[in-house]
């Protein structure tokens, strides 16, 4: 059982989403991403950094599979809205591209700078650049995957009604913002309670697309909670997708299963780009 966010004192809470803090090694696995994904820049310079606004992070990376009118899975960072970058998370490009599957990651300015409601909107304007691109960078604007990690995981569920998404498929995301508007991590983001409901994929009118929640058994207990609360409620109203749990893996553990060709989250993206 899950303890009731609710009644945790104060530092409960903040410790129930300190993923950083749960995972002594993270600092070591993150280094490992970043050299990764510097490693699969030098080797496919051609569309990194392309604008979609003005602000400096308001940039993406496209890798591209190679094949006209190829299927595109669209990643969103995670860092609480708050913390990292799309280029720590480059690496995760692999797995897909292995399959024929182009791959975008949008970056987003952050909180403080940036309000939540704000990343929201620049995201859909990154998903609007993509499309009205797509015919250039060589992908179908009708068959995009969104995807993200932690926050990026809320973020790609905020997503999924655009055009041209066919799913969703967040990792570790965060679907009820009401335990993180009285978290330490609201301390940057500034949520206001007014905005929880507008802005949690859980409380808003549910979408019709598939969507996919996985987080790994080693994740903090409220992560998990999370991910399956949120597919319960899509699976009482009868929306296609679901919720599974890795086995073993931790917040950023997880992440490998996208990288590799034959993980066990890649191997859910043809579930993903068929629809419904």
């Amino acid at each position: 059982m899950v303890a009731d966010w609710r009644n945790m004192t104060q530092a409960e809470l903040d410790a129930a989403y300190d993923n950083s803090r749960a995972v002594v090694d993270s600092p070591q696995i993150l280094a490992g991403f970043e050299e990764r994904s510097r490693a699969l820049a030098e080797r496919r310079p051609e569309f990194l950094d392309l604008r979609y606004g003005p602000r400096e992070r308001q940039r993406i990376d496209l890798f591209s599979a190679g094949s006209a009118g190829s299927p595109l899975l669209v990643f969103i960072h995670g860092g609480y809205w708050q913390m990292r970058c799309k280029e720590t998370f480059r690496f995760l490009a692999e797995g897909p591209l292995r399959h024929g599957i182009s791959v975008a990651l949008p970056g987003y300015t952050l909180a403080p700078e940036q309000s939540l409601a704000g990343i929201v909107e620049e995201v859909r304007s990154a998903l609007r650049w993509l499309r009205e691109h797509a015919a250039v960078l060589g992908f179908d604007s009708s068959r995009i995957v969104v995807s993200g990690w932690s926050a990026g995981g809320h973020l790609a569920a905020m997503m999924a009604d655009e055009p041209g998404v066919t799913g969703v498929l967040a990792i570790s995301g965060i679907f009820d913002l009401e335990p993180i508007l009285h978290s330490y991590l609201n301390e940057k983001l500034r949520l206001a309670p007014e905005e929880v409901a507008g802005l949690s994929p859980q409380r808003r009118p549910l979408s019709g697309r598939r969507l996919i929640a996985v987080c790994g058994s080693a994740e903090l207990p409220e992560l998990q909670r999370q991910s399956w609360d949120f597919a319960r409620l899509r699976a009482a109203a009868h929306l296609p997708g679901g919720a599974f749990t890795l086995s073993g893996r931790n917040h950023f553990t997880i992440l490998p299963e996208l990288e590799k060709a034959e993980g066990e989250i890649t191997a859910l993206l043809p579930i993903l780009f068929a629809g419904k």
